[in-house]
This record gives C-alpha cells, sequence and structure tokens, in this order.
C-alpha cells in the first residue's frame, strides 16, 4: 500500500474517531443537562409539596369547630380583624367580610355616616389593618351591580344562606337567631335546628 492510501485510511479512520469522541461527549452533555432538569423538577416538586403541607397544616391546627369566623384568618390580618370588631362589633354584631363586597367594606371604612348615625372614621394605621383584613375576605363586587349596604341585598349574603328562609326585613341582629354565637363572631356555630339539617 502506498503511502498516500494509508494516510487517507488514517484521515479516515482520525476523523471517524473524531466524530465518535464528538458524538460521545455530546451524549454525555445531553445526559448532564437532562439529569440537572429533572433534579431541578423533583426539587421544585419537594419544595412545592413542603409549602402545601405547611399551609394546610396551619390551617389544621385549630379544629373547625373552635376557628368561629367564616375564614381561617392567617396571623398577618388577626391584628386588623381584632380592630374591626373593637370598632365595629360594640355597638352591632361584626359581619364576617365575605357578606358584602369589598366596595361596601370600602365605602363603609371611608364615611362618617353610618347606617343614620355620625361616627368617627378610622384613621391609619388603624384603618389600613383592618382594611387589609376586610379587602382580603370579601368579595368582588361585579361591575353592573349595585353597590350593597344591606345584608339583604348582597348577592354574597344569599349565596351564603342556600335554601334558608330569611326573615324579612333582614337585619344584623337577625344572625343570633341562626347563629347562636354571632354576638361571639363565632358563625360557625349553628342552632340544633341547623346543625341537624346540614
Amino acid at each position: 500500500m502506498s503511502i498516500f492510501v494509508k494516510r487517507k485510511n488514517r484521515d479516515a479512520y482520525g476523523g471517524l474517531r473524531q466524530r465518535q469522541v464528538l458524538q460521545q461527549s455530546a451524549e454525555r452533555q445531553f445526559k448532564r443537562q437532562f439529569f440537572g432538569l429533572l433534579l431541578v423538577i423533583v426539587t421544585w416538586s419537594l419544595a412545592m409539596g413542603w409549602l402545601l403541607a405547611l399551609a394546610t397544616n396551619a390551617q389544621s391546627v385549630t379544629p373547625t369547630a373552635e376557628i368561629g369566623t367564616v375564614d381561617v384568618v392567617p396571623a398577618q390580618y388577626q391584628l386588623g380583624q381584632e380592630l374591626y370588631l373593637e370598632n365595629c362589633s360594640t355597638c352591632h354584631i361584626g359581619l364576617p367580610p365575605a357578606v358584602l363586597p369589598t366596595q361596601t367594606w370600602k365605602n363603609l371604612l371611608q364615611d362618617s355616616q353610618h347606617y343614620g348615625a355620625q361616627i368617627k372614621p378610622l384613621v391609619d394605621p388603624p384603618r389600613i389593618l383592618v382594611w387589609k383584613y376586610l379587602s382580603t375576605f370579601s368579595r368582588v363586587q361585579r361591575d353592573d351591580e349595585e353597590t350593597p349596604y344591606r345584608v339583604n341585598n348582597s348577592r354574597y349574603f344569599k349565596a351564603l344562606h342556600p335554601g334558608v328562609e330569611l326573615p324579612r326585613p333582614v337585619q344584623v341582629g337577625s344572625c343570633v337567631s341562626c347563629h347562636q354565637g354571632a354576638s361571639d363572631y363565632n358563625f360557625r356555630r349553628l342552632k340544633a335546628e341547623w346543625k341537624n339539617s346540614n
């Protein structure tokens, strides 16, 4: 064999070997990227599962029967809830925020005319804390909906009481007729006839 043919064979073999080395290197790099991505996904899933378990566990620490309010109130809103009750439930039963839309609560916090009585509106910072509590636990009002100021005009109030024949007119004091703990801001404690019907 001539030197030229040997060199050509050697170059062809060297080129083939070089392509194989590059291909193996690319395969190793792909495997590393794949396993790196898989590790990130598994780590993310475990972290999210852990956080969800913590959130669920935080809500289940207090038995539902002892919560009282309609919603579980996280620590960052509890001071706002306390200030709301301190300022509002001295004259009447404090309503859960879910009963009225957010716009109603916003208007009530800003107005010194409160259902025919002149009151001194809250000032900051207590007003901000109460607003954060009320806006977090109330619901959005539809654009085509008129802002309700009476519970019997609130579609949320009606939605929270399906199949309940409500007295006419519904007043804040009417809550106690079914929710015996309403004066203590406990709307989960119902009278016996309502416990059996649920």
